[in-house]
């Protein structure tokens, strides 16, 4: 198996000015290490990529593969709407040793299946491990099952995260070939692992990674009693953690807890004081605050 268990979906961490601060970056991933991850996610969705230019993007993902030293597995988020931009990105990030990379669906520009196709394998082609992202909700193109199944059979073409909300695509895409899924949301992560998903690529263990890694362990050793009480007591905090646009809420947990600085790179920016106060509540109802 090539990935298996909780991967963190690591935020970005910015001083106030807007920079990038990389002596914070560095203590999130020792929390997360000792939180006992499998891995972590640098420059994904939850990460910001969008944000950060080219030189930072990669200075992010040097910066948590040198702090991780091998401790941990690395799947770099190189993914890009322009295929030459993701073979680029990709190629660079090979050269810190990573263990894989996420490929998130070319967003806006709703590519066909041959498309789709050849825009992995081009990517899955430089030798380093793909993890396929499915986010239809923020790429507007879904990988469609019969586009997951030839895919599988390239040699690094070895997962696909799937965050489209729907437990049935799992189940489908075991039926359908042989490829590991991880869960893209915390909230499934259960039921998905339930149908043959592997784990979890997480935000929530951004926050609380020693909890996550239980709630998915004990799913995967089929400890389902153990399973079922802790992803009850999580919850609401899991679904309030998407209260507003990824990675708004998680960052805004995190900083009250005081693990970082709340700034965001427009368009992103801080959400209301309503919904921090709901937040709020839920870090309070578990312990968290």
């Amino acid at each position: 198996m090539y990935f298996t268990g909780v991967y963190t979906a690591l935020v970005t961490p910015f001083r106030p000015n807007g920079d990038i601060d990389f002596e914070k970056l560095e203590e999130l991933v020792e929390f997360n290490i000792a939180g006992g991850v499998a891995g972590l996610v640098p420059v994904g969705t939850t990460g910001e990529s969008p944000t950060l230019d080219a030189d930072e993007h990669l200075k992010v993902i040097e910066t948590v593969a040198m702090t991780v030293a091998g401790r941990c597995k690395i799947i770099a988020g190189t993914g890009a709407n322009s295929t030459a931009e993701a073979v680029d990105l990709t190629a660079a990030a090979k050269e810190y040793k990573v263990d894989g990379t996420l490929q998130v669906t070319p967003y806006y520009n709703k590519p066909n299946n041959s498309g789709l196709i050849q825009h992995f394998s081009a990517v899955a082609d430089l030798g380093v491990p793909v993890v396929l992202y499915n986010v239809p909700g923020r790429a507007a193109c879904e990988i469609p099952l019969e586009v997951v199944a030839e895919l599988s059979q390239h040699e690094h073409i070895v997962s696909v995260k799937e965050a489209a909300g729907s437990v049935q695509r799992v189940t489908d895409i075991k039926k359908l070939c042989d490829i590991e899924v991880l869960s893209g949301d915390d909230s499934l992560a259960l039921p998905m692992i339930k149908e043959g998903a592997l784990g979890v690529i997480s935000v929530a263990s951004n926050l609380i990674p020693a909890e996550v890694v239980a709630l998915t362990q004990a799913a995967l050793d089929g400890n389902s009693a153990l399973a079922e009480e802790l992803d009850q007591k999580y919850a609401q905090l899991f679904a309030d953690l998407f209260i507003d646009t990824n990675p708004i809420p998680i960052k805004a947990a995190m900083a009250m807890k005081g693990m970082l600085e709340e700034t965001y790179r427009l368009p992103m920016c801080s959400m209301t004081a309503d919904k921090k106060v709901i937040l709020r509540a839920s870090l309070e109802a578990v312990g968290v605050l």
